[in-house]
């Protein structure tokens, strides 16, 4: 198995994906066990120097005027992890969890945050043993550190919270107990550093941008489905056109596009005929699923930043030099997730309008797809249901990170919510996810309508593939049921496999451009 080195290599989203899905391993190797060992010496000599640094011998927010006794230092670790797990709501998915886990391994093993060894090495075991605390998903304020939901994770280490032990939730004290192992007893600082951070952020936003990946894709997919059930023009995927407009996202989706309906009979069928240019959730697909991968491209880079990055406070430099700063603050992250909220929520607005394009009746095909509209309403409905979620997400598009509300008694008193970000992202991404089921359900039956013409290996492929789950639509029946079935193809990754497993068995040109990819 590959291994990944804490605190030396680079860790990118495809690296922290495998850790958590346990095809990578992280360890600790010489080089981060020696920085840590130096960080927590460092905190020792403060505590002997009786220098005044900010959460090691100090209160903490409004109370950091306040010296701590140093008898009363190791008693202060657990009521920081007690006092700040004021988490409410449902848990956040495991995986999520698990991802927050891993990110603060890696922050923490640089060395600056004065963390021990030996926390750090039963932070790993929780996530070789896939033993992940339950942490609510409501209490941060995405600012001093997702403080709420890290004092959640890193309960257990002190034998108090809950984690999951093969989807069954168990009492983190009975579960030590029973493994033969004793909670740990944290030193100075430690508990300051396990909480501040912005893995909670972090570990939404890298999840959101695999989701988000994967959607782009599959809205180029579904929008050239369209395109074809509506014999729309493929002349506005020209690659000349979008070199007089650079932008790197319109032109990755052209030429995605151009090669999703190259050699397409349906098109070959129409190419000379007086249309002159098609509605413009056809014909601007590249401008405005562009954007949203431009959105992408923007959110990505800066989550690799904060992967990398150290975002405790204060930052042990040395023992007479430490930094009590900002790197905790989640505005970097809460405005770029807020953008791609609305990216996101703009990919399944023009998906609806392609998918009520395809009902009108227009350019040959039968109001509301059906043969005998009136007594059927064919394919009025799920439409309603498309319109329905995009309205939701645009009510869901209000910048979490344009509020703030003072905390700890004024100490904090600018925030980022980004925590919320995060999270409404996710809430956009479920909806878009049935919105393109939709446009796909509208999209494979108009294709019918077209034949005896026929479309390119690629659709086809994903359009047998929706006849494999979905018989074709000759009069009214449940289609929330059917609309379930192509969403289940959608989180299972059935369209993107089949569209690999075609480009390979076919040996199909198409585009690889690594900016866009998960690495």
């Amino acid at each position: 198995m590959k291994t990944f080195n804490y605190g030396v290599d680079h860790l990118s989203l495809g690296i922290a994906e495998e850790i958590a899905n346990g095809k990578r391993k992280g360890i600790l190797n010489e080089t981060s066990i020696a920085q840590v060992q130096k960080g927590e010496r460092e905190v020792a000599k403060i505590l002997e120097n009786k220098r005044a640094v900010y959460g090691v011998n100090t209160g903490l927010g409004q109370l950091c005027d306040v010296s701590i006794p140093e008898q009363d230092i190791l008693r202060l670790q657990n009521y920081i992890l007690q006092s700040h797990a004021c988490g409410i709501g449902k848990p956040i998915p495991k995986f999520i969890a698990k991802l927050m886990m891993i990110t603060k391994v890696h922050s923490l093993s640089m060395g600056y945050s004065g963390i021990s060894l030996k926390t750090l090495e039963r932070i790993l075991w929780h996530i070789e043993e896939d033993l992940i605390p339950v942490v609510p998903e409501k209490g941060s304020v995405g600012a001093s550190g997702d403080l709420a939901p890290l004092a959640h994770l890193f309960l257990p280490l002190i034998g108090l919270g809950e984690v999951y032990e093969k989807e069954i939730v168990q009492a983190a004290g009975k579960l030590l107990q029973e493994k033969g192992m004793e909670a740990l007893v944290l030193g100075p600082k430690e508990a300051l550093a396990l909480i501040n951070g912005t893995q909670f952020i972090l570990a939404f936003a890298l999840t959101g941008l695999i989701r988000f990946h994967k959607l782009l894709d599959l809205a180029d997919l579904s929008g050239a489905m369209s395109l074809e059930g509506l014999m729309g023009s493929i002349r506005p995927f020209d690659a000349r056109l979008h070199a007089l407009r650079p932008f790197k996202g319109t032109q990755w989706v052209a030429q995605r596009l151009s090669h999703f309906l190259a050699g397409s009979s349906i098109v070959l069928d129409h190419e000379d005929c007086n249309r002159v240019q098609d509605p413009y959730s056809l014909r601007c697909m590249p401008q405005v699923h562009g954007a949203s991968r431009n959105a992408w491209l923007h959110l990505k880079e800066l989550t690799e930043i904060e992967l990398n990055s150290i975002t405790d406070n204060p930052l042990i430099f040395d023992a007479e030099d430490s930094i009590s700063g900002g790197n905790f603050h989640g505005q970097p992250l809460a405005m770029a997730l807020d953008y791609g909220t609305l990216a996101a929520a703009e990919l399944g607005n023009i998906s609806d309008r392609r998918s009520y394009l395809l009902t009108e009746g227009r350019y040959g095909l039968p109001k509301l797809l059906v043969k005998n509209p009136g007594l059927n309403s064919g394919l009025m409905i799920p439409q309603y249901t498309s319109a329905a979620l995009v309205s939701e997400n645009k009510s869901l598009c209000f910048p979490a990170s344009a509020d703030s509300i003072p905390t700890s008694l004024g100490q904090e008193d600018h925030v980022s919510m980004g925590s919320i970000s995060g999270r409404k992202f996710h809430l956009v991404l479920d909806n878009l996810e049935y919105i393109l089921a939709i446009e796909f359900l509208y999209a494979s039956q108009s294709i019918y309508f077209r034949r005896p013409l026929v479309s390119t290996p690629i659709l086809e492929a994903c359009h047998a593939l929706i006849r494999e789950k979905i018989p074709f639509i000759e009069e009214d029946r449940i289609f929330s049921e059917d609309i379930n079935k192509i969403h289940q193809c959608i989180v299972e990754d059935a369209f993107l496999n089949t569209m690999q497993e075609t480009i390979q068995n076919q040996s199909l040109p198409f585009p690889i451009h690594d900016e866009f990819r998960i690495s």
